[in-house]
């Protein structure tokens, strides 16, 4: 059943559906990393996660400003979840194809992203946007 309610419009968000995936593809390589590099897998799974978390509350917030604050902490997490990735290929503890696929689809996030932060700034700076439901 098909729940709809105004604070869940962020389910309609195409770089929310992606930083969904992302978690999914993450979690996948990362939960049967050895249990010495636990700590580290954790940290990269938790830095995925709150990218789509970022974008759900911030949309939840009756605030354009606090919107955007969330949507800035999410493109940082896809910074640092993308800086990790980097660290584990040159450590080759991920393999090339496992960086390639994860890389490809944190760039098109952070995009999707700097794309809703910036539409979302014009209509601050226009005075379209309502702060009301």
């Amino acid at each position: 059943m098909e729940r709809r309610n105004i604070n869940r419009g962020y389910m309609k968000l195409t770089v929310w559906q992606d930083a969904i995936a992302f978690y999914g593809r993450t979690v996948a390589i990362f939960r049967d990393w050895p249990y010495e590099m636990r700590r580290v897998a954790g940290q990269q799974i938790a830095g995925v996660d709150s990218i789509h978390r970022n974008i759900a509350e911030g949309y939840g917030r009756k605030s354009l400003k606090e919107y955007l604050q969330f949507l800035n902490v999410a493109l940082s997490s896809a910074a640092e979840s993308v800086s990790g990735l980097h660290a584990y290929r040159a450590s080759a503890q991920l393999t090339e194809a496992q960086f390639e696929a994860l890389d490809v689809e944190a760039y098109k996030i952070e995009n999707g992203l700097k794309r809703l932060i910036a539409s979302l700034q014009k209509k601050l700076q226009d005075g379209t946007w309502q702060d009301k439901f």
